[in-house]
């Protein structure tokens, strides 16, 4: 079968992705924060923001309310989000994304950024910083947000 430079070039961005990923969750575990995975830190983000609710969390990640529900038991099975008793209206419970929660944001963005770094010194700040601009004028029309996450997350999931 012929190769396909294109799926070549798929593979090659998702093994990066899955590099720096893999980099972090392994710190992550290192430093008190095991089991997180990639959509862990999406839907974190999405909860801090205001989809408090496994309803609003599932239209933001563009997942079913049932798979919103399943990532919010694992969040709080990790100490990451808590429910509290909606103000308004006692029969709600409100998601809150707890100071744990918070703390591995923090860490993983500073993780990131330390991969980030460690490929700099790689392949030289300036060939990455070209990359990056490659990256970004060639992912520009399209829309990039947790939705897009998301269904990494799930396709990632299905993968390995």
């Amino acid at each position: 079968m012929a190769r396909s430079p294109g799926a070549e070039l798929a593979l090659l961005l998702l093994g990066g992705f899955r590099s720096m990923v893999d980099d972090v969750h392994g710190e992550l575990a290192l430093r008190g924060h095991p089991g997180v995975r990639a959509g862990h830190e999406f839907a974190l983000r999405g909860i801090d923001e205001g989809a408090d609710t496994a309803s609003a969390l599932g239209r933001r990640l563009s997942v079913s309310k049932q798979g919103a529900a399943r990532t919010i038991a694992a969040l709080e099975r990790l100490g990451y989000v808590e429910r509290q008793p909606d103000p308004g209206d006692g029969r709600l419970k409100r998601l809150r994304v707890t100071d744990r929660g918070h703390d591995m944001m923090r860490l993983g963005a500073s993780l990131f950024d330390g991969v980030r770094e460690r490929w700099a010194a790689q392949m030289g700040p300036e060939q990455l910083e070209a990359l990056e601009a490659h990256l970004t004028r060639l992912v520009a029309n399209r829309p990039s947000d947790s939705e897009d996450a998301a269904r990494l997350d799930e396709d990632l999931s299905e993968v390995t």
